[in-house]
């Protein structure tokens, strides 16, 4: 993957969405080829547990206590609502729950971790204008969460081998239509790049 443009200083942090039990292999939603590419989200994690930031997607109780089309969607995933799922599902996968803390975690409802508006107010407090984006799934919340940070104004750089989908295809698309078309304001490089680029100082 590029190399990326200029360093990653102290106003970055590593926003990790929905790596949960919920997309693993096993869960009602899965992800077949987490695994794969977890190694490196706990790389980016240890680089900086305390300015690690994961999200959680929880569904809603009942289909009933979803709005407009939520709530067809819902209907269809009845059985991964919160009344019917083991709520552990929702957890964090053990790999990545012991660095809570330092590591934060902010939940929502919706596929864009700043679809509620607490993500970007709690980025705003710390001064945070680039992100670091690994998880799941590429074309669903990483990308809806992607895009909103771009209409915020945020850096984005995209962890290629730290990023997972159930769809090869999806993923492989979205890599290309990032650079191709969102290269002034979306990165993609790899791991071991992002963490030499990432000037860390938690003193």
């Amino acid at each position: 993957m590029g190399t990326l443009k200029t360093g990653l200083g102290p106003s970055t942090i590593h926003l990790c969405i929905d790596m949960q039990r919920l997309f693993a292999p096993g869960g009602p939603w899965p992800t077949p080829w987490m695994e794969r590419v977890l190694p490196n989200v706990i790389r980016l994690v240890e680089a900086s547990p305390s300015r690690t930031l994961f999200t959680r997607f929880i569904p809603p109780r009942t289909p009933d206590e979803a709005s407009g089309m939520w709530r067809a969607y819902y209907q269809k995933w009845h059985h991964v609502t919160r009344a019917h799922m083991n709520a552990d599902l929702l957890d964090l996968v053990p790999a990545l729950s012991r660095y809570v803390p330092p590591a934060a975690i902010l939940d929502r409802m919706q596929y864009s971790a700043f679809a509620n508006g607490q993500l970007h107010t709690a980025l705003r407090q710390r001064s945070i204008d680039t992100l670091v984006v690994t998880g799941s799934e590429t074309d669903v919340c990483v990308l809806s969460s992607v895009l909103s940070a771009v209409d915020l104004g945020y850096r984005l750089v995209i962890a290629s081998d730290a990023i997972c989908s159930s769809s090869d295809k999806a993923h492989d698309a979205l890599l290309e239509l990032y650079q191709r078309r969102f290269d002034i304001q979306i990165e993609v490089s790899d791991t071991s790049e992002i963490i030499d680029a990432w000037r860390i100082d938690d003193h």
